[in-house]
């Protein structure tokens, strides 16, 4: 099964973080995966040459939620970055942080996660946890 656009971008992303010239790049591609195209590639070899790729000291930016900074009266960020864990773990990865959103307001009257206190927090972070015992 080829690469999609997405991973081959990110090839090109390591390749330019790292540094490596065309010609290095390559050697390493026929060296390493047997092939001498990122377009070549298979799911084992991508995920081969990513590992080579981060053993040299590239580390891919992870995607975030937003961080709102330091807001007094409000959840933290860490509060929030939980939030989001447990909506992905509970909704399997289906549902993004829109549906998050509209589940925060049918059940807590607020309109969007940004919008969440500090003493409301708790209780979103329970009802999930108890959503996602549920089922389980």
């Amino acid at each position: 099964m080829p690469l999609s656009k997405k991973q081959i971008r990110l090839i090109h992303v390591a390749k330019t973080k790292l540094g490596i010239e065309d010609g290095l790049y390559r050697s390493i591609l026929a060296n390493l995966c047997g092939v001498t195209s990122s377009t070549e590639l298979d799911q084992a070899g991508f995920e081969l040459l990513m590992g080579f790729f981060e053993y040299q000291g590239f580390r891919p930016m992870t995607r975030n939620g937003a961080n709102y900074g330091p807001r007094p009266g409000m959840a933290s960020y860490a509060q929030l970055e939980l939030i989001r864990a447990l909506w992905t773990e509970y909704s399997q990865g289906r549902a993004g942080e829109s549906e998050l959103n509209k589940w925060l307001e049918r059940c807590f009257k607020l309109t969007s996660l940004r919008f969440l206190g500090k003493a409301t927090a708790p209780k979103v972070i329970t009802a999930l946890k108890a959503m996602k015992t549920r089922a389980a």
